[in-house]
C-alpha cells in the first residue's frame, strides 16, 4: 500500500488508533513509566534485528523484522495510552486539552496542517 498519490502528497492527513483500557490492572505513574521504557527497549531492539544491529550474526528478513517492529510500536502505544489513563483517572489531567495543545503546537512549527 502506498500512501502517497502521484504527485507526491500525503492521502493520509492523521491516523487514528483507539486502544482499550486495560481494566485488570492497577498501574501507577511510576509502573507505566517503566513500562513505556520496557516497551520501548523492545522496540529498538526489534529495529536493532533488522539492521543488524543486536550482535547476531543472522538478521531477520526486512518482511518479518518489519513485522516485529510494528507489534512493538502497538506495545508501546498500549502502554502509553495506559499513562493516559493514569494521567486522567488518578491526577484529574484533562488529555483532549492537552492534546489540542500538542495539535496547535506541531501546527505552529509546521509540522502539520
Amino acid at each position: 500500500m502506498n500512501p502517497r498519490n502521484k504527485l507526491g502528497e500525503d492521502l493520509h492527513v492523521s491516523k487514528t488508533v483507539t486502544l482499550p483500557r486495560l481494566n485488570r490492572l492497577s498501574p501507577s505513574l511510576e509502573s507505566t513509566a517503566l513500562k513505556i521504557m520496557e516497551e520501548s527497549g523492545e522496540l529498538a531492539q526489534a529495529i536493532g534485528k533488522l539492521r543488524g544491529l543486536s550482535g547476531e550474526r543472522q538478521r531477520l528478513e526486512e518482511e518479518e523484522a518489519m513485522q516485529m517492529v510494528a507489534r512493538e510500536l502497538v506495545d508501546v502505544a498500549q502502554t502509553a495510552v495506559t499513562m493516559m489513563f493514569v494521567l486522567e483517572e488518578q491526577y484529574g489531567i484533562d488529555l483532549e486539552s492537552i492534546l489540542q495543545e500538542h495539535i496547535t503546537k506541531l501546527r505552529h512549527k509546521g509540522y502539520c496542517d
